[in-house]
């Protein structure tokens, strides 16, 4: 059964100025270090990286979470299985709360944008 189902969009060059703006002190609050290491493997750095934080909004809205509602960015972190299938792995208070869940997320991108589309189901 579906619980919960979310959406997000990225604008590419929007990461890329966040990322020059606020460098590490943006990158390391967001993102795992998994996360940062699979984005820096990659050519297209800020394309991944825009993935991922897409993948979390989704999520996060998937889960019914807002910042009010005790989200944190690294507690969702965005995973390639073998085949290159994106998958989401929680940590902290979420991975308790949504133990008997699986969620789905699908990433798709083009030059300038990435969208993430999240399913979570019982």
């Amino acid at each position: 059964m579906v619980i919960g189902i979310g959406v997000d969009v990225v604008e590419i060059l929007r990461m890329k100025k966040v990322i020059n703006e606020w460098g590490n002190v943006f990158l390391e609050k967001v993102f795992t270090e998994n996360e940062l290491n699979y984005a820096r493997s990659k050519k297209n750095f800020v394309q991944h990286l825009a993935a991922r934080f897409a993948a979390k909004e989704a999520v996060a809205k998937a889960i019914s979470r807002g910042w009010s509602g005790g989200f944190r960015w690294k507690d969702v972190e965005v995973s390639n299985d073998k085949t290159g299938k994106p998958e989401i792995t929680l940590y902290g208070k979420l991975k308790d709360e949504f133990a008997m869940n699986k969620i789905f997320i699908s990433l798709s991108h083009s030059e300038n944008v990435v969208i993430a589309f999240a399913i979570v189901e019982r």
